[in-house]
C-alpha cells in the first residue's frame, strides 16, 4: 500500500493498531487512565501495559505505579511497551517510575527491496510448520527450545551451547498450548519456522503473527554454537517471504540490539523507529 513508507506517520498509526489488536482475541482488557493492561486468559506468554490508542492526557508516573500495583496483584510481568516516536515523553516516564527502558531497533522491510531466498544466506534447509503434519507437536516444542536456549545467551557470537542444551530445554506441550498453536497457525494467525539438518536438529527459529495486512516477526534465534552460519538471515527471509504471499505489505520487528539489527539490514529491513519495553531493573 502507498503508505508503507520507513518514517511515514501512517506507518507508525498502522503499528500502534497492531499492537492494540494482537492480544485482544486471547487476553482481557483492563483501561487504567491513559494505559492499557491486557491481561492474558489462558496459556501463553503474558502480555503487557501500553498506551490506550485513543488517549489525550499523557503518561503519568502515578499511572505507570498504579498499573505495575495491578500487575502484580495480577501475578502478571510488570511490563510496558510502546513505540517512542508515538509516545516519546514516556521514556522519562518510565525510568522515573523505577523502570528499566529497552530501546530497540525497531525496523520495517522496505517495500522496494528485492527479498532474498533463505538459500542466499544458509545451505542449512528452512521451513515453515505444518499444523497439520504429524510432528507439529514435536516441531513447536523444539521451536520453543531454541528460542529459550537461544535468548538465554544474548548477541550474536559463537558459543558452546548447542543441541545438547536444546534437548534438554525441550518440554512437551499441554494440550491448551498445543491446541492454541495448531489453530493459530491452521487459520494464518501465527507462522513458524525452524531452519535444522537431520544430523544437527533445529537450531534456528522464529514465528510471525499477521494481523490484516501488518505483521511482526518475533521470536527470531539461532543456538550460540549454530551462529554466524546465515541462520538468523534466512529464517527471517523464510518468514518475510510467506508473509507477502499471504499479502502482508507492512512487516516490521524489534532486534534486540543494533548488532543485531545488523542481521535484519541483510534482509532488507531498515531502521524506522524505537520500540521500548520498560521492566523492572533487574530483567533487563
Amino acid at each position: 500500500m502507498d503508505d508503507v513508507r520507513l518514517g511515514n506517520a501512517a506507518t507508525f498509526e498502522r503499528l500502534e493498531h497492531f499492537y492494540d489488536a494482537v492480544p485482544r482475541d486471547v487476553a482481557r482488557v483492563e483501561e487504567h487512565g491513559p494505559l492499557v493492561l491486557f491481561v492474558r486468559e489462558g496459556p501463553g506468554w503474558p502480555f503487557y501495559a501500553r498506551p490506550r490508542l485513543d488517549a489525550t492526557a499523557p503518561v503519568s508516573v502515578a499511572d505507570v505505579t498504579a498499573v505495575r500495583q495491578r500487575q502484580r496483584q495480577l501475578g502478571q510481568p510488570e511490563a510496558f511497551e510502546w513505540v517512542h516516536e508515538r509516545n516519546p515523553d514516556l521514556l522519562a516516564v518510565t525510568r522515573a517510575a523505577g523502570l528499566a527502558v529497552l530501546e530497540a531497533p525497531l525496523m520495517v522491510l522496505d517495500p522496494a527491496a528485492a527479498l532474498a531466498a533463505p538459500a542466499d544466506f544458509t545451505d542449512v534447509p528452512v521451513r515453515l510448520l505444518d499444523p497439520a503434519a504429524p510432528g507439529f507437536a514435536a516441531d513447536v516444542a523444539a521451536r520453543r527450545a531454541v528460542a529459550a536456549v537461544g535468548f538465554a545467551v544474548a548477541g550474536t557470537a559463537r558459543g558452546e551451547v548447542g543441541p545438547a542444551q536444546r534437548d534438554a530445554a525441550i518440554t512437551e506441550l499441554d494440550a491448551a498450548s498445543l491446541e492454541e498453536e495448531r489453530s493459530r497457525t491452521a487459520d494464518g494467525r501465527r507462522l513458524s519456522v525452524l531452519a535444522e539438518t537431520p544430523t544437527e536438529g533445529a537450531l534456528a527459529s522464529g514465528m510471525a503473527m499477521p494481523v490484516g495486512d501488518t505483521a511482526e516477526i518475533a521470536g527470531v534465534a539461532t543456538l550460540p554454537s549454530a551462529r554466524r552460519r546465515g541462520l538468523a538471515a534466512a529464517v527471517t527471509a523464510a518468514l518475510a517471504h510467506a508473509l507477502r504471499r499471504a499479502g502482508v505489505d507492512l512487516i516490521f520487528l524489534s532486534a534486540g540490539s543494533e548488532e543485531i539489527a545488523r542481521v535484519y539490514l541483510r534482509v532488507g529491513f531498515r531502521r524506522l523507529g524505537t520500540a521500548c519495553i520498560a521492566e523492572p531493573s533487574a530483567l533487563i
